[in-house]
């Protein structure tokens, strides 16, 4: 096989798939360190559960008290929060009922985005600045962006919104990341009027993404199509239980919050001893630049050690941090390779 070919192909989409992995790298030591998400490593300690929450549909009560603990949380109000089986699960359902028009997206980002409104039917495209968004029928930012962590200021985020809004148009903001970087430029708790969506990861911050939970903060005019588009029981009832408890618990996200600033810092350290050009990330991955990251990548991956390829980008990848000391050295030691 051609190093860095059919590999960095195989995960054009999104990080997370080891069964990809193990399929191109069978001889692979187990386990693996999966480096490709950007999910934090270290995870919110599950509470035990009633069996009832296992056994029963849950409540609207239920489900209501999840969205005030998500309002509390962002600074939103709980009557603009829409609880979802994840943040993927809430793009593809705005996409669904997106307005008529063109659909832009700033800048090189997660691509599930436009895969989302394409398979809707809608013209992407790509733009380069936020002043080339407002025509769009649809304009998509996300902040802090993924891979390279640049962040757009919310006064500027606020503009765009209002204008898109005065000619029918609709503005995403996905802040995926927004818990542990660029929390002070939230368009959550400055929701305009009309024509806004802020959408927020709960797996990511919280290191449950299996539990598949997600929240938008929606204006009054979306959100009521949003909910109609999940259906009914859009979030499972353990997810409930544990979203609820675990956004109100602010001390475990400061703790986490500086934790995560050393990794990301000591991260940054191993690359650049390698040879790696840092290019930017968030406290959870962080992009790295070399010429020869194709064939890296390949090493890595017979190594047992996923990251994040671009096959548009093929000088670049992106790390998620380790979570464990055993994790590090098989990093430090596969870059040696």
């Amino acid at each position: 096989m051609k190093a860095g070919s059919r590999n960095f192909a195989a995960f054009a989409y999104h990080g997370g798939a080891l069964d990809v992995a193990r399929a191109l790298a069978p001889a692979a030591p187990e386990p693996w360190v999966d480096l490709s998400t950007g999910v934090n490593p270290h995870s919110y300690p599950l509470p035990d559960l009633a069996p009832e929450v296992w056994t029963r549909l849950p409540t609207g009560q239920a489900l209501a008290g999840l969205e005030a603990a998500a309002g509390r949380r962002y600074g939103a109000p709980p009557e603009a929060i829409v609880a979802g089986p994840g943040s993927q699960a809430l793009i593809q359902a705005l996409a669904r009922i997106a307005p008529p028009g063109a659909v832009g997206i700033l800048g090189r980002t997660y691509g599930g985005h436009a895969a989302a409104f394409a398979a809707a039917g809608a013209d992407v495209s790509r733009a380069e600045l936020l002043e080339d968004l407002e025509e769009c029928g649809v304009a998509v930012v996300v902040n802090p962006n993924n891979p390279d962590g640049r962040i757009a200021p919310r006064s500027s985020l606020l503009a765009l919104a209002g204008r898109l809004a005065a000619r029918g148009g609709r503005l995403v903001v996905d802040e995926a990341f927004a818990d542990f970087d660029g929390a002070g430029e939230s368009l959550a708790s400055k929701l305009p009027a009309a024509g806004a969506v802020v959408l927020r990861s709960f797996g990511k911050t919280f290191g449950l993404a299996g539990l598949r939970l997600g929240f938008a903060v929606a204006s009054p005019d979306i959100r009521g199509r949003l909910s109609a588009a999940l259906g009914p029981w859009p979030v499972s009832g353990p997810a409930i239980a544990i979203g609820t408890r675990a956004l109100a618990d602010f001390a475990w996200t400061e703790a986490i919050a500086s934790r995560l600033a050393r990794d990301a810092a000591r991260l940054d350290a191993l690359l650049s001893e390698e040879g790696w050009r840092i290019l930017g990330g968030t406290r959870l991955f962080r992009l790295a630049a070399r010429p020869d990251a194709a064939q890296a990548f390949e090493r890595l991956l017979m190594a047992g050690v996923l990251t994040r390829p671009f096959p548009d980008m093929a000088d670049r990848l992106r790390f998620g941090l380790p979570g464990t000391e055993t994790e590090w050295a098989r990093l430090a030691a596969a870059l040696l390779a």
